[in-house]
């Protein structure tokens, strides 16, 4: 389920955003015997580097992830974290870090 939640996700982003970076990490693990995680959502951190953000302010960043999922936010998503830079802003990539194609 989490691989295909997983997918989803990148799908939806994919598709609204464009994003030259894209991350997603499942961090629902951490919150077992939460009340969302019982209820099967899952808590997510995303790190978005997309040309689209330039310009904008970090609120109209979240918004944008926000509208992407919005299908999948309180049922499939319980809890979700953003980074969302633009390609100028984004901090070097990490070597285990996974970059979109």
């Amino acid at each position: 389920m989490t691989t295909e939640r997983i997918a989803r996700i990148r799908e939806r982003l994919d598709k609204a955003i464009a994003p030259e970076r894209l991350e997603i990490q499942d961090d629902s693990h951490l919150h077992v015997g939460h009340a969302g995680a019982r209820g099967g959502a899952g808590h997510y951190t995303v790190h978005v580097t997309a040309a689209t953000f330039s310009g904008k302010p970090p609120l109209e960043r979240h918004r944008m992830i926000y509208a992407a999922l919005q299908d999948m936010m309180h049922t499939e998503i319980h809890a979700l974290s953003i980074r969302a830079d633009s390609p100028d802003e984004s901090p070097p990539r990490h070597d285990n870090a996974r970059t979109h194609s």
